[in-house]
């Protein structure tokens, strides 16, 4: 079948030894049977989350340019294509579709439909999957959604307490709010009981992808006029991961310390990131994808969630902007960036 003209097919060469590390029940199909999935991203993944995904199916024996297909469709941070994007996979009839937040997951939903015999989708990192009604519980999910939550809800007393410590006085945080998004409010709303014992005064600024939406660098302006003195990105919208560069140049513009969810804003020149490794997430997917071609249904898979969190700190960032890191978060970090 025809790949549709927004979803790139992209081969690889197979790594040497593979079939050492091919289960049984793979080498027991016939030579011409391979898997086929599909990657749904509302931007670009960074190389090294796809790379741990390839490298995780291939200890399960899937690899690319031999029995495994991979579909791209990633939307570069137009996450209005996305359902349409959805659509294309729908009509390729997919084994498997990995959805790595909650907008394409419901793209995914809405084009698959919900039911036991539609299509699998994988959740790469979704928060409060329960609370959004995408899966009936983490235990048994039910339908065909499985995968992973990203546990983003439960993380927000750390991380706004690493926000306090760096700070180490009562101050203003302006929270960087996706005005699309269907899942910030619920993030936003459960800050402000944490806020106010860490004497933190929290103010909601909107940015959203559409030209009628407040555009990134007025929202830092009025971040600014409101005498910011951090700036705070929610995670789980692809359209900030998709400009991550542009939100980490933007907070050093108007020097403020940028706290976030995942490393690669801290890549990017952010300050301070808290939250699962999502490379190492990428990678477990994997292992759903391989239980499911053996025949697994996806609604009898649990949600796993992330147990272990890293804290990556900016060491150069702190000192363009002229911030010393307390010695009692230097040393929980997991990397400092020099």
């Amino acid at each position: 079948m025809t790949t549709p003209p927004n979803i790139e097919r992209r081969a690889a060469i197979a790594a040497a030894g593979w079939l050492l590390c091919v289960p049984t029940w793979v080498r027991a199909q016939k030579a011409d049977s391979k898997l086929h999935i599909g990657i749904l991203v509302g931007d670009v993944p960074a190389p090294h989350e796809e790379q741990a995904l390839l490298q995780g199916l291939r200890e399960h024996g899937f690899v690319e340019g031999r029995n495994l297909i991979v579909e791209r469709g990633y939307a570069d941070g137009r996450v209005q294509q996305v359902p349409s994007i959805a659509r294309d996979f729908a009509a390729l009839k997919l084994d498997a579709v990995i959805a790595t937040c909650t907008p394409t997951t419901r793209a995914a939903l809405q084009a698959f439909g919900m039911s036991a015999t539609s299509t699998p989708i994988i959740m790469a990192a979704v928060a409060d999957p329960v609370g959004q009604r995408l899966i009936t519980s983490l235990a048994r999910p039910g339908a065909n959604v499985t995968g992973r939550s990203s546990q983003a809800e439960d993380l927000i007393p750390k991380k706004l307490e690493l926000v306090a410590r760096v700070l180490g006085k009562p101050a203003t945080v302006a929270v960087l709010v996706d005005s699309n998004s269907a899942v910030h409010p619920r993030i936003f709303d459960a800050l402000a009981a944490v806020a106010q014992p860490l004497k933190l005064e929290l103010v909601k600024i909107e940015a959203g992808r559409r030209p009628s939406d407040v555009q990134l660098p007025e929202a830092f302006a009025t971040a600014q006029r409101r005498n910011a003195d951090a700036i705070f990105v929610l995670p789980d919208e692809p359209f900030f991961f998709a400009q991550r560069a542009q939100i980490a140049a933007l907070a050093a513009k108007h020097r403020l310390p940028s706290f976030y969810s995942a490393r690669e804003f801290v890549d990017a020149g952010g300050l301070m990131s808290y939250g699962e490794n999502l490379a190492q997430s990428w990678r477990s997917l994997a292992d759903y994808i391989s239980k499911i071609a053996a025949g697994a249904k996806p609604g009898d898979l649990p949600v796993a969630q992330p147990t272990q969190f890293e804290l990556v700190i900016n060491l150069q960032t702190a000192k363009a902007l002229g911030i010393s890191i307390p010695q009692s978060v230097r040393v929980s970090a997991n990397e400092l960036i020099q």
